[in-house]
């Protein structure tokens, strides 16, 4: 059965049920070797960005000094349990995201938004570049309120940056984190396993704070 790609989230009683059955997946990150479930140690913080596709989103994360692990799922929708094909049908409101758990002492939130601002293009809407659906949109999904400041604030501030270069307005949702339904095996560390993938990810060339 083939769906076509909505450009809008549907609404919750539109969306694929999914079921109760949580993804089976290796906890063990294939880069590094550290747990990409919970528990995590106590010091550590959680926060969820979406970039477009979450192949190269979470490779720009996962070698970060500071970074404790990194995985891909889907969040920000309304279907529990999804696979990734019913991800790409657009009927699960889910965006493709990363998760990122990271030591505050070791590396700070600003720099882990500027590495998201500057690695894609954030006024795409429901796409980045040939990438296009509801499941490729840019979002900030904070864990505390001091994440929704700062993340905020960075918005603000690349805005004005962006603005200045001739750039749309950004599109960015910043929301606070729902549930992280981990993505498939295969879609884990997915281009250090496949060194030759495809993903479309790229910045707008210009730089944050």
């Amino acid at each position: 059965m083939f769906f076509s790609k909505p450009v809008e989230i549907p609404d919750k009683d539109q969306a694929l049920s999914g079921r109760d059955e949580k993804m089976q997946i290796n906890p063990k990150h294939y880069v590094h070797g550290r747990s990409m479930v919970s528990p995590f140690p106590q010091n550590m913080e959680r926060v969820i960005f979406g970039m477009g596709c979450f192949w190269g989103a979470e490779q720009k994360f996962w070698d970060v000094e500071g970074v404790y692990t990194t995985a891909v799922g889907y969040s920000a929708g309304h279907t529990s349990n999804p696979g990734y094909e019913e991800v790409c049908t657009g009927m699960t409101g889910h965006n493709e995201v990363v998760l990122v758990v990271y030591d505050p002492g070791l590396v700070s939130l600003q720099y882990l938004l500027k590495l998201f601002w500057e690695s894609h293009d954030p006024t795409q809407g429901m796409r980045q570049g040939n990438d296009r659906g509801t499941q490729y949109r840019s979002g900030i999904y904070f864990t505390n309120e001091m994440q929704q400041q700062q993340a905020l604030a960075s918005m603000r501030d690349y805005q004005a940056k962006l603005s200045a270069q001739g750039f749309n307005t950004i599109t960015t949702e910043i929301r606070a984190a729902e549930e992280f339904f981990y993505a498939e095996d295969y879609h884990q560390q997915y281009l250090e396993k496949n060194p030759a993938g495809y993903c479309g990810l790229g910045g707008t060339g210009v730089f944050s704070s």
